[in-house]
């Protein structure tokens, strides 16, 4: 499991290749440098009213080690490992954790990142917070529902309706087919 995360000392050292407004995501929140600010849609906002709140043994005994160091603790899965990179199927991606719908596909878009990239969250199903770990300044992403860790978002994909691109751990979602039955 330990492999198959992205140390925090490689998340800076990756951001800082690319420069501000780079490529890079994720983070291991570090104590006393991650401090964060529920923003949503420009304004306070709290979570979901109908939020799911577990013990961390309960998300242990459901998740993965790998699931478990990603959505509940903010770890970062290796580049280009994830299943759901290339993905093309018409469906909808959804929070591993909880399972709520998250993103449509026909918003991912190949941003050669390393991590499924979308342009647009559904409504509501997110929520945004200021993340200051690592010496930088970016916008964690998190499930509404369950306040599950899912990647960053950036103000860097110009090519997109919204010029935003959701870089989100490729283990922090599920995909269900359009038509698949459940």
């Amino acid at each position: 499991m330990a492999s198959d995360l992205l140390p925090p000392s490689e998340v800076g050292r990756l951001a800082s290749s690319f420069g501000p407004g780079s490529l890079a995501t994720g983070t291991m929140r570090d104590s006393g440098a991650y401090r964060a600010r529920t923003l949503f849609q420009g304004r306070e906002s709290p979570l979901s009213p109908n939020k799911i709140v577990k013990t961390d043994a309960e998300w242990r005994a459901q998740l993965t080690d790998l699931e478990f160091a990603v959505l509940r603790e903010a770890g970062t899965e290796r580049p280009w490992t994830g299943e759901l990179i290339d993905e093309k199927r018409d469906g909808v991606f959804r929070c591993r954790a909880c399972g709520a719908q998250l993103f449509e596909s026909g918003t991912k878009f190949d941003s050669h990142c390393g991590w499924p990239s979308f342009y647009d969250a559904d409504p509501d199903s997110v929520v945004l917070l200021e993340d200051r770990s690592h010496g930088m300044v970016r916008t964690e992403v998190r499930c509404a529902n369950c306040d599950s860790h899912l990647g960053h978002v950036f103000p860097d994909a110009p090519q997109t309706p919204t010029g935003d691109r959701y870089c989100i751990n490729s283990v922090s979602l599920t995909f269900d087919e359009v038509g698949e039955d459940a």
